[in-house]
């Protein structure tokens, strides 16, 4: 069993944790956490007694054979100037979740022999339903096998050989987690203002967009093969479809998307 230290516990850092805790691949006793935060730090003692917790980076990572740097992209080349030296780049796999810093900039920092794995998850992570764009540099196949085993069970993984395609995954799993969000919140109040009550409207909302995901996996379908069977010639739904296309409904999402995309 992998021994795992995540550096960084705040956003995705814990959900990662939360998520590993939840999982069987990774017995928590094989966790070890560290965070300048002793609040974040107790969150997760109240969680569980068997992971390690630490304000060290460098004990972190001792006998780790996974170190996860789960920082802001600015703080990498902090974290680099503390433990980079201290890594045995033979027996230890960097893993960044760090948006926007590429394996030139990682390989520069750490060693350029490094086995690293840039990987992109959204916050889903936690409740193992995550999205993980992955993509490696000098990793061996069984290497690739492992991390993304890992991050299999936290939800569904995609590996890219081309590094430049992960910021477009980004945008379309990561970020597009938060616009589905956004559309569940325009959803609701459209059903608040036709008389719905808030947490009806959003349970509704929810339930549909889960049926809308079962139908399109179960029957292997194109979104619009599903549409054209509740679009009746003169109906309510083409009228309400046209209606949010007039104002840029599709537009909207495909510009948002390529905005995000760094």
């Amino acid at each position: 069993m992998k021994k795992i230290a995540i550096i960084g516990a705040g956003n995705m850092g814990g959900a990662i944790a939360r998520g590993l805790l939840k999982g069987q691949l990774i017995s928590p006793k094989n966790i070890c956490i560290s965070d300048i935060s002793e609040n974040t730090l107790q969150s997760f003692r109240s969680l569980s007694g068997e992971w390690t917790l630490t304000h060290s980076n460098k004990e972190a990572i001792k006998n780790a054979d996974i170190i996860i740097l789960a920082v802001k992209p600015w703080l990498v080349e902090k974290i680099a100037d503390e433990i980079a030296e201290k890594i045995d780049y033979k027996q230890q796999i960097l893993v960044s979740i760090a948006a926007g810093v590429d394996f030139f900039n990682l390989q520069n920092l750490f060693d350029w022999e490094a086995v690293i794995f840039r990987i992109i998850p959204n916050t889903a992570i936690e409740i193992q339903e995550s999205v993980s764009t992955i993509t490696s540099i000098n990793a061996d196949k069984e290497q690739i096998e492992n991390i993304s085993s890992i991050f299999g069970e936290l939800g569904k993984v995609f590996y890219v050989e081309n590094e430049k395609l992960l910021n477009a995954y980004m945008s379309l799993s990561s970020c597009g987690i938060a616009y589905a969000f956004r559309y569940i919140r325009a959803a609701m109040e459209g059903g608040v203002e036709m008389g719905i009550y808030p947490e009806t409207a959003k349970e509704v909302v929810m339930q549909t967009l889960k049926g809308a995901v079962k139908l399109l996996e179960e029957n292997q379908s194109h979104p619009e093969a599903e549409i054209d069977k509740v679009t009746t010639p003169g109906g309510i739904t083409i009228q309400g479809l046209n209606e949010m296309e007039a104002h840029g409904f599709t537009n909207a999402v495909i510009k948002g998307l390529k905005k995000s995309k760094i």
